[in-house]
């Protein structure tokens, strides 16, 4: 039986801008990956060597078929100094949207996959109550150099994760480290706090989701107000809890304490934005289908949700360029350009960064 995915499904891959581009020296992550202790087990140096072969990145994205790219803004190197923002990052991450766009490939652009500029961090992070202030402003600059070619605005990547994974039978060593990590951080920059939205203590758990949610709204407004049109929101890291036996008790409390606060925002977002995004929990509403050209596209791919209607700079790449979810020209047969291009790129696929997403609007 032939799959079928709902109008306006997307098919895309994604990936994070520390963790692909290599070299992100100004960051706090990098901060944390040289102190002593770490938790981290080897520094990310050059990575992926993300930030030299973004042009192959692109296009190997364009020659698997797929019409969406996820990508981050490094905000360490577009303001390696607090109020100082760099034009030449500022452009890097411009050549990387209008390279999507000339191949028909809709940017969905992160503006903080979790690592932050190393001031911030030294300024207590998410836990500093100008953190919101601080975000807002340089998402503003970002919008303001990049906002007309980007088809979806996520502030934040998955700012729930560390609580998703408190939930974890994560070894008590591992947590101790963690706290070593962030001490001896402190120490060796001599603040009283210095602190990471990738490492975190339970006891601020709360706190720093405080920040975070005060930083997307305001973010949120900042871009809104550069673009009022573009669909802005963030993305949360989700499991699918299966109940054993008939007490459900557990998972609602896990539900309520990793997602709950979360999925209210998003909600918010939705009431704001007035398009119909499809928030965990609601029930969706029934939407013309249309065939995968293959069903073994949608196997081996992790979901997230994304919402939006398409880009009007996509639609115009779009003529003339065959089928972009299948990357079939008129007249072949798909399944067979497909493998064919795939033998083509395999050897380059080896050093792909990104995982793949399935997104929808």
């Amino acid at each position: 039986m032939a799959r079928t995915f709902p109008e306006g499904f997307r098919w895309g891959v994604a990936c994070s801008g520390h963790q692909t581009e290599g070299g992100n020296r100004r960051s706090d992550t990098w901060f944390l990956e040289h102190v002593r202790p770490t938790v981290f087990r080897e520094p990310s140096g050059q990575a992926c060597n993300g930030y030299q072969l973004w042009r192959e990145d692109v296009d190997l994205v364009a020659a698997l078929g797929l019409d969406t790219y996820r990508f981050s803004v490094e905000w360490a190197r577009v303001e390696p100094t607090e109020g100082q923002f760099s034009a030449e990052a500022l452009a890097h991450y411009r050549a990387i949207i209008d390279r999507c766009l000339a191949a028909g490939i809709a940017p969905v652009v992160t503006y903080n996959h979790m690592t932050s500029p190393h001031w911030f961090a030294l300024r207590g992070g998410w836990l500093d109550p100008r953190a919101p202030a601080v975000f807002a402003r340089y998402c503003d600059v970002v919008t303001e150099r990049l906002g007309d070619g980007i088809a979806w605005a996520v502030t934040l990547n998955e700012p729930n994760l560390p609580r998703l994974l408190s939930w974890l039978d994560i070894p008590g060593a591992v947590r101790e480290l963690e706290r070593a990590t962030l001490l001896a951080a402190s120490e060796q920059a001599g603040v009283p706090r210095y602190r990471v939205a990738n490492v975190m203590l339970p006891e601020e758990m709360e706190a720093m989701a405080d920040g975070m949610a005060a930083g997307h709204r305001a973010a949120r407004d900042a871009i809104k107000a550069r673009r009022p049109e573009l669909p802005v929101g963030f993305s949360v890291a989700i499991v699918d809890d299966q109940v054993v036996g008939d007490d459900a008790s557990v998972r609602d409390r896990k539900r309520a304490e990793v997602y709950g606060r979360w999925l209210a925002l998003a909600r918010d977002d939705r009431v704001r934005e007035q398009w119909p995004a499809v928030v965990p929990g609601d029930r969706d509403r029934a939407r013309p289908r249309r065939r995968a050209a293959d069903p073994a596209d949608a196997r081996g791919r992790g979901r997230h949700g994304a919402a939006g209607a398409e880009h009007p700079a996509r639609q115009g790449a779009q003529r003339g360029r065959g089928d972009r979810r299948t990357g079939a020209r008129a007249g072949r047969d798909p399944l067979l350009e497909r493998r064919e291009r795939r033998a083509r790129h395999r050897p380059a696929l080896d050093r792909v960064p990104a995982r793949a997403w399935l997104m929808r609007r």
